[in-house]
């Protein structure tokens, strides 16, 4: 099964660190967040990846071209204009990386990848979210549903707290929120078919809006609820935040050994 990651967007909410290099390739820990998005991947077996690039693309094209220089100890010998790659540490992956446009929109990216996919089932998330989530389960859910598309969903925590006051202006209580309203949100790590496809409208449509829509249309949408760490970095202070978590031996999507 192929796994696609979105990583075409701009990140405007990130022009700190995107005004050089797309959302996906911003650091945590010294590696990129598409990596560690793989490496989630990859610790359930799946090894074979299409990335739908847009914005700044040659970064993430020459990111992997050149992945032994970014991951393994080198030695360049100048008189003889030659490379040597001593300590090898690299991916059993292969990655397949396309231009699915600039200003292309989520829904749109998703249908040029078709003929890369083709008639089977795949995998479907964002380029700029972690989670310590159990792909194989995803996978099972999705069989069972029997639906076309299986959506992640996440109870995000309350980041403030609920205050009750009389009508005089009197507080009368105050307590954290616990969850978001008990509202769940769309973490993606998608299981999609390849009807999919055919719920798709080009270019000018959002995945998460009119495609969707018409799936909800048909009751063809399962939602598979994650209850344990999900992050996306939205923000500069969001990749603090994962950052702070990989440097203290913290991480939680970290389900992978080496």
């Amino acid at each position: 099964m192929k796994a696609v990651i979105l990583a075409g967007g701009y990140g405007t909410r990130m022009s700190e660190t995107t005004g050089q290099i797309p959302k996906p390739m911003v650091e945590i820990g010294g590696k990129p967040i598409l990596w560690h998005i793989m490496k989630i991947y990859s610790h359930y077996g799946i090894s074979d990846f299409i990335v739908c690039c847009g914005y700044k693309q040659y970064v993430i094209k020459e990111y992997f071209a050149n992945y032994f220089r970014h991951n393994c100890d080198i030695c360049v010998d100048l008189a003889n204009n030659t490379l040597e790659v001593l300590r090898k540490h690299t991916e059993d992956w292969r990655v397949t990386m396309v231009d699915t446009g600039l200003d292309t929109l989520t829904g749109g990216r998703v249908q040029r990848i078709k003929e890369y996919v083709g008639n089977e089932p795949f995998l479907l998330t964002y380029g700029d979210g972690v989670a310590d989530i159990d792909i194989k389960a995803t996978i099972e859910a999705h069989k069972q549903s029997g639906k076309i598309l299986t959506m992640t969903t996440y109870q995000p925590s309350g980041k403030l707290g609920v205050v009750e006051a009389d009508s005089k202006g009197i507080v009368t209580a105050f307590r954290e929120k616990p969850q978001n309203g008990g509202v769940w949100v769309n973490a993606g790590f998608f299981v999609c078919e390849p009807q999919l496809f055919n719920y798709l409208g080009g270019d000018h449509e959002m995945l998460e809006r009119e495609p969707m829509q018409r799936l909800l249309e048909h009751q063809q949408i399962h939602a598979y609820q994650h209850t344990g760490f999900w992050k996306p970095m939205d923000t500069l202070r969001d990749c603090q935040e994962l950052n702070r978590l990989w440097e203290n031996g913290t991480a939680p999507w970290k389900i992978w050994n080496n």
